[in-house]
């Protein structure tokens, strides 16, 4: 019994992390979903190195992460921090080896990051130029078939006119010059992804609050050319117009949504499924994350949802994972997706500090 006390106090001095209840969770038959990472708080966007790197923001720890599965068994052997003290780390974003990271004011860039995983490099600043609120200020951002990095600039406010400088979706370079507005009328847009085929840009916008339990409803959008005006803060859902801006405006002067989302579902990350491990209805498919609502009197969201589309023409919306709240309580709150090479796809999960894998098998 001598020999074997020391050894129990060491396995009890290890941390415990409390198992996340995925049995709640409901998806179509033959999908299956498991823990990729658990000590990732508040996990949000997700991005992929070339070596195979999952990297992954966070909204309120000022940390960036960094995953690996070295037997590539489907579970992150290793989470480590490869940044730290950041504002508002939100969004991540890869390129040539280089990982670009916003935090509010500024994009930073850690270079040939997935070599020095275990001794990453000091930030550096891209640009320190975009606007200082919080409000709205965390920002996904990815880069376009184009090789520039798109940056939404939030508005800063639940409902206003917001200058020129916010309300609108931004592109540079990857050195932080050239700046171009590529679309406005936007009040925040937490995740967007480009068509294949088409390379249009899609995107999700959050509704304004204080219009009642049913209105708005978050957006899903189309981009069909440089310079359109998606109505915030003048008109809602495409067909509402505002009680206060709206007065002396036409809905019809603006770009209607793709999609109604619902409203306060909090809709996030979003990326077109490309992947072969899926069924074939979900090829080309849209996967949203909808973080969930915060004021509604009954909530709303707190799922992961597909829209399949023919072209531009929505065919489905219909949910992938249900079962982050129950009873009014929420113990998880989607936040990205992001599909993996073999077909699987990771979704993030800020509030049970997360990051799941979905596969599928018939």
């Amino acid at each position: 019994m001598r020999l074997l006390l020391p050894l129990l106090l060491v396995v009890l001095s290890l941390p415990v992390q409390a198992a996340l209840p995925l049995d709640r969770l409901t998806l179509p038959p033959g999908f299956h979903i498991a823990v990729y990472a658990d000590q990732v708080p508040n996990a949000r966007e997700i991005a992929l190195g070339a070596k195979g790197t999952v990297f992954v923001g966070s909204n309120s720890a000022g940390k960036v992460y960094a995953l690996t599965d070295a037997n590539g068994d489907g579970v992150a052997d290793k989470v480590r921090v490869i940044a730290s003290g950041l504002k508002l780390p939100v969004g991540v974003a890869f390129k040539g080896g280089d990982l670009y990271v916003s935090a509010v004011s500024r994009i930073l860039v850690l270079r040939d990051i997935e070599n020095h995983l275990d001794d990453p490099p000091k930030p550096e600043v891209v640009t320190d130029k975009l606007p200082t609120e919080t409000h709205h200020g965390w920002k996904f951002i990815a880069f376009g078939p184009d090789g520039k990095l798109y940056v939404p600039i939030g508005a800063p406010c639940n409902i206003c006119d917001p200058a020129p400088a916010h309300g609108k979706l931004i592109r540079m370079n990857a050195d932080g010059s050239g700046w171009e507005d590529v679309a406005r009328g936007i009040r925040n847009t937490v995740g967007f992804d480009w068509q294949p085929g088409s390379k249009h840009l899609w995107f999700t916008d959050n509704g304004r609050d204080m219009m009642g339990d049913d209105m708005p409803s978050d957006e899903l959008n189309e981009i069909t050319r440089a310079g359109e005006h998606f109505g915030y803060p003048y008109c809602h859902q495409g067909d509402t117009l505002d009680p206060e801006f709206g007065k002396g405006k036409s809905c019809k002067d603006y770009v209607p949504p793709v999609l109604k989302l619902g409203a306060h579902v909090a809709s996030l990350g979003m990326r077109f499924y490309e992947g072969n491990q899926f069924p074939a209805s979900y090829k080309g498919a849209i996967i949203v994350a909808e973080h969930g609502s915060w004021n509604r009197t009954q909530k709303s969201g707190y799922r992961v949802m597909t829209v399949r589309l023919k072209g531009s023409k929505v065919l489905s919306y219909e949910p992938l994972i249900t079962g982050f709240e129950q009873d009014e309580s929420a113990w998880g709150r989607p936040a990205d997706v992001q599909p993996l090479p073999d077909g699987s796809l990771l979704v993030s999960d800020d509030l049970a500090g997360a990051v799941y894998r979905v596969t599928y098998r018939p």
